[in-house]
């Protein structure tokens, strides 16, 4: 018998109320993260990505509610349970890393009282919660451990609090793992160094990784599938490699030709996609993409796409996928 997923969202839609109406944030969103796996998500700013991490940590804004679907993690509904069970999974079962390593710690505590702090849990004395502590250190490759746990955070660079950061979401061994764009304020070489850093813990715990990131390049490097966001939607989904080689939606493929890293020739001027995210307040009927995409047929206006399989097995959601379409 195959084990449940360690996260498995199905049909997940989140809406915002605002002065201007209802933004539809999260429409009929599918994601599962299987056991010891890397998923990555990818997508402009304003996708959802942001949202999706909140409704996972079921940490949602006032003016936010789940409108349809469920959140099931490790087979069990989290939007069933009562707020004292999530505050008992968060930290434990599920732990996460912010984007910017310069906000995420206490600056007047040192690194080592914060990494002691938060294993309250835990029913160990103070010597062994240390000890704990400076272990996690050397494991994310911070040296001399024990005497660096009684520094501040202003004593370590940017790329070492990223990685004191993974060393305190990783603390309590965490079944998932959410990454929230954890290289974005390093610079390329730290960058490289966090990704082999998080592929090796991650192979050593044995825990699944939700990586989200706007870097092509680091999900192709970390991640073993990936799903693309856009305006709220998941848009295409599959391995790293059929997505990334064979990209079967007009989105992924314009986010693929922006990558500076597929530029060979010598410009002055970078590509983008051009137009703008739609309004989220007032959607059109159609494909949700189809203001800004040069392959646009006449059901793109009047209806929403469903998913398609393409050859190599992913799925994207575009009528171009159509057999009678492709057959034309």
């Amino acid at each position: 018998m195959m084990a449940a997923p360690v996260l498995d969202i199905q049909n997940l839609s989140v809406r915002y109320t605002t002065e201007r109406g209802n933004l539809q944030a999260l429409r009929g969103v599918n994601l599962t993260i299987p056991e010891k796996s890397i998923v990555g998500i990818v997508g402009e700013s304003g996708c959802g990505k942001s949202t999706l991490i909140s409704t996972i940590i079921q940490l949602l804004a006032n003016n936010a509610k789940i409108t349809s679907g469920d959140i099931l993690f490790k087979g069990e509904s989290l939007l069933d349970k009562s707020e004292k069970q999530l505050r008992g999974l968060r930290g434990t079962e599920m732990s996460m890393v912010f984007q910017d390593p310069m906000q995420t710690h206490n600056p007047v505590l040192t690194i080592g009282r914060q990494m002691i702090d938060i294993q309250y849990r835990d029913p160990l004395s103070k010597a062994d919660k240390r000890q704990r502590a400076a272990e996690m250190l050397t494991l994310v490759g911070i040296p001399d451990a024990n005497q660096r746990l009684d520094q501040f955070p202003h004593e370590f660079s940017g790329g070492m609090r990223q990685r004191i950061a993974i060393a305190m979401a990783l603390m309590a061994q965490p079944s998932l793992l959410i990454a929230d764009e954890p290289t974005t304020a390093l610079d390329a070489t730290l960058e490289v160094q966090i990704i082999k850093r998080l592929r090796e813990l991650q192979a050593e715990i044995g825990c699944s990784i939700l990586f989200i990131s706007h870097h092509l390049g680091v999900i192709a490097e970390l991640c073993d599938s990936v799903i693309v966001m856009y305006a709220g939607e998941a848009i295409e989904q599959g391995s790293v490699r059929d997505v990334f080689h064979t990209p079967a939606h007009p989105y992924t493929r314009a986010l693929l030709q922006c990558d500076p890293g597929n530029i060979k020739e010598k410009t002055r001027n970078l590509p983008t996609i051009p137009g703008e995210i739609p309004d989220l307040v007032n959607l059109s009927p159609g494909c949700i993409f189809q203001s800004r995409c040069a392959q646009t047929i006449p059901q793109c206006a009047v209806a929403h796409p469903e998913f398609h399989t393409s050859k190599t097995g992913h799925v994207a959601a575009c009528h171009l996928l159509q057999p009678e379409v492709q057959a034309q």
